[in-house]
């Protein structure tokens, strides 16, 4: 009796040695543009997880991983601690410059081009002035009063400092220094958004200030029915997915097929809370192609990436 309980024995050890084992998962550290509170990115983080998991197959495990700012962001991909991220356009040259990144999809976003509505991966921003301001081009405005929404917004100040160097309003800086509005402008104003800089032109402490077409409709309208365009610069870039050069193929394009995916419209609401409040779908797209004008932009003006920590508040350019 024992012989035969020990021979059961021996041949469980056997067939469990020879069975085939589970095959380790690849993980997958997906960074993404801290955009609110972090403690509500991650439980939404849930749901893009379980899709992206269903999407490309049992032996990928994705994490989303929620740096307090983009700045990390570009750090997580430079040190091998994300694989992929969602990034603005300036911290997605960044990435490309300093990590070594590749830029593989542009967002797809509701903008305006002109008076017309449209799905785009750019846009335009405008410099305006009431519609009974004296004021009629750009160079009448040496020495007054300017608005702008962000010192690092691309559409609400690199695009508009690079146009004024463009005119020769403005000298190139130069090397080591940033362009100063202030050789220009005898008042600066950074107010914080484009809905405060409309705000400050309507009670007439500025001169003139600047829109763009990927702001919500009603302020959008609400500007142009009111002001006068004096100037216009674009293309502006949408935002953008990265990915790290240690990403490596088959899993590469497996990722961005898995990504496309989410350009689907149920995936819609999701995404907006990751990406953009404006957010369409996903086009394929590289550096050079999508960031070209930004990096032109930055060339002229010098102007260095940086940026204020503001958890829980909602995200925007």
């Amino acid at each position: 009796m024992r012989t035969a309980l020990r021979w059961v024995w021996l041949i469980g050890l056997f067939l469990m040695a020879c069975a085939p084992r589970p095959a380790a998962r690849t993980r997958l550290v997906v960074a993404v543009q801290p955009t609110f509170a972090v403690s509500e990115m991650l439980e939404q983080a849930r749901l893009l997880e379980q899709d992206l998991e269903q999407r490309l197959g049992p032996d990928v495990d994705v994490e989303i991983y929620v740096p307090l700012s983009q700045a990390g962001v570009v750090e997580a991909l430079r040190f091998g601690q994300a694989h992929v991220a969602f990034m603005g356009s300036f911290a997605g040259l960044l990435a490309v410059e300093r990590a070594g990144a590749q830029v593989v999809l542009a967002e797809v976003r509701e903008v305006f081009h002109g008076a017309q509505k449209t799905e785009a991966t750019y846009y335009y921003s405008y410099w305006v002035v009431p519609q009974d301001s004296p004021y009629q081009s750009l160079a009448e405005l040496k020495g007054k009063r300017a608005c702008f929404p962000s010192p690092i917004s691309t559409s609400g100040y690199i695009g508009p400092m690079a146009r004024l160097i463009e005119r020769g309003l403005l000298p190139e800086p130069a090397e080591g220094q940033e362009v100063d509005p202030k050789a220009f402008f005898g008042q600066v104003l950074f107010a914080g958004g484009y809905g405060q800089c409309w705000e400050a032109l309507k009670a007439g402490q500025v001169d003139v200030t600047v829109i763009a077409g990927d702001v919500p409709e009603k302020l959008y309208h609400e500007v142009l029915d009111h002001t006068r365009i004096l100037e216009e610069q674009g293309p502006l870039p949408s935002h953008v997915v990265v990915v790290s050069p240690d990403l490596s193929e088959p899993l590469r394009t497996r990722v961005v097929e898995a990504l496309m995916g989410l350009s689907a419209p149920e995936h819609r609401a999701l995404m907006r809370r990751f990406i953009s409040g404006l957010f369409v779908g996903f086009q394929k797209t590289d550096a050079q192609t999508h960031l070209g004008a930004l990096r032109a932009y930055l060339q002229r003006t010098h102007i260095a990436f940086s940026e204020r920590v503001e958890v829980g508040k909602g995200g925007g350019k």
